[in-house]
């Protein structure tokens, strides 16, 4: 997607500043003997500050007038800013990246800009921005859209040019519901509800670490309606210790509209002299040789750090969704070089492919002795094996509890049977019919067919 202008949070999104704000109005109320404090601060942190201030005095008598409490607790929120908080990692880079490619950038917040100019100041931060917007000025808090619309119109940008960057629940969904491209900076300390978070935000993140200005503008939304474009195919290379085979990887090359390169997969597209449209992940397992050669010859570089929580995979898949949606077409996609090397890992693969079940996703790979072809179906789906599976063996495992499958054209054929998860009673059934299928119809099943790779063609 587009990024023309960037709309930023403070306290919890630039600086690790939530754990003094959520002592310091605690703190501050349990001084002037205001019973139940900390719930009272937690139920009106959405306020701006000063109204927050105000609320407290007029409430409950906090002070000997409104501007007592606003100059008592701004005092105290100074120190504590100097003393207790400093940015996050990562945060410069990446306003440092913005900043170089020309996108204007403002910060709007629920504290005063007058506080927030001098400790961004202080932190060498507050050159990086046009302007420092208050919401107390705006006269509307966070839970509703009128700041970032504040925000977006200084800056000159457009709602669906303009992302936001924020961390607290109530801004996340007002800025994502408006319209706004919106990235959650997720910190597990501030005791937020990440489920929420992921629902009512584009990109989720648990640090500046995993954002970049690439991955930022390969992002695309899923279509409010479905298009009627044929499927994308997707090749993904994966970066498994054991690479399949050059010959393989041209073949699945030559069926895919679209190739990704995930860091030691870039060594297995080298091999094969193919060029990737997509090299992406933290290259802690390529070639210094085949990552500067997938860096200079893909059309996109989308880097990630070493330390991060989402896997080379699983941005890879990503990446892949955002093209389709790009191109208003299903996603067909084919994995290649990752069953090899840890166990571990081979899981987390199937996990990936459980994720995505809802589109054509197969894994495909031949750097063992004994090649396979495999996917995972979820209630409703069927593989239909083809005359060319006829002798091989297949093989069915129940990823959930009260999965019910179907087997036809098999040596043991099964008819709504149920199975217990991870039992091995689907193991090493046999092909025999040309019309050969098998049917997850509750439930969810990883399945592979074992044998040589004819059906690639």
């Amino acid at each position: 997607m587009d990024i023309n202008s960037a709309i930023f949070d403070c306290d919890g999104t630039l600086l690790d500043s939530m754990p003094m704000w959520n002592k310091v109005f605690v703190d501050w109320l349990t001084r002037h003997h205001i019973e139940g404090a900390a719930e009272l601060a937690q139920r009106y942190e959405s306020l701006s500050f000063d109204d927050e201030c105000f609320f407290f005095h007029d409430r409950y008598g906090i002070c000997t007038s409104r501007e007592a409490a606003y100059e008592e607790l701004s005092e105290e929120v100074i120190r504590r800013y100097l003393t207790e908080v400093k940015p996050f990692p990562g945060v410069r880079s990446f306003l440092g990246r913005l900043r170089s490619s020309h996108i204007p950038l403002i910060i709007v917040s629920s504290t005063p800009a007058q506080i927030l100019r001098n400790v961004l100041t202080h932190f060498g931060l507050l050159g990086y921005f046009k302007d420092v917007l208050y919401t107390g000025d705006i006269g509307h808090d966070k839970t509703e859209p009128e700041p970032y619309f504040a925000a977006r119109d200084a800056l000159g940008g457009t709602t669906e040019s303009t992302w936001v960057f924020e961390d607290a629940p109530f801004g996340v969904r007002s800025a994502h519901a408006a319209g706004f491209p919106t990235v959650c900076l997720f910190n597990n300390h501030d005791g937020r509800n990440e489920a929420f978070l992921r629902a009512n935000c584009d990109i989720f993140a648990h640090g500046w670490e995993e954002l970049s200005l690439e991955l930022l503008r390969d992002y695309e939304r899923p279509a409010k309606g479905s298009g009627h474009n044929p499927a994308l195919k997707v090749l993904v290379v994966a970066g498994s210790p054991r690479l399949s085979s050059p010959a393989l990887i041209s073949r699945l090359a030559r069926q895919a509209g679209y190739v990704i390169a995930t860091d030691r997969g870039a060594e297995a597209l080298m091999a094969a002299d193919i060029t990737p449209d997509v090299f992406c992940g933290d290259a802690d397992t390529a070639s210094e040789d085949s990552a500067q050669w997938a860096r200079a010859c893909a059309k996109k570089d989308i880097r990630f750090p070493k330390d991060k929580y989402a896997t080379d995979l699983s941005i890879a898949f990503d990446c892949a969704e955002h093209e389709a949606r790009r191109r208003g077409a299903p996603l067909s996609l084919t994995l290649t070089c990752a069953s090899g090397g840890r166990p571990d890992h081979f899981l987390g693969v199937i996990g990936q492919l459980a994720i995505h079940s809802k589109d054509e996703v197969y894994i495909v790979d031949d750097a063992d002795s004994t090649p396979y072809e495999g996917r995972v179906l979820r209630g409703g789906q069927t593989w239909h094996l083809g005359s060319q599976a006829i002798g091989k063996t297949f093989s069915a495992i129940a990823l959930k509890e009260g999965t019910t499958i179907s087997e036809h054209g098999m040596r043991w054929n099964l008819e709504h049977s149920q199975m217990r998860a991870f039992s091995d009673v689907g193991i090493s059934n046999r092909v025999e019919a040309p019309g050969a299928c098998a049917s997850c119809h509750t439930g969810m099943l990883a399945c592979f067919l074992i044998g040589p790779l004819e059906l690639l063609g």
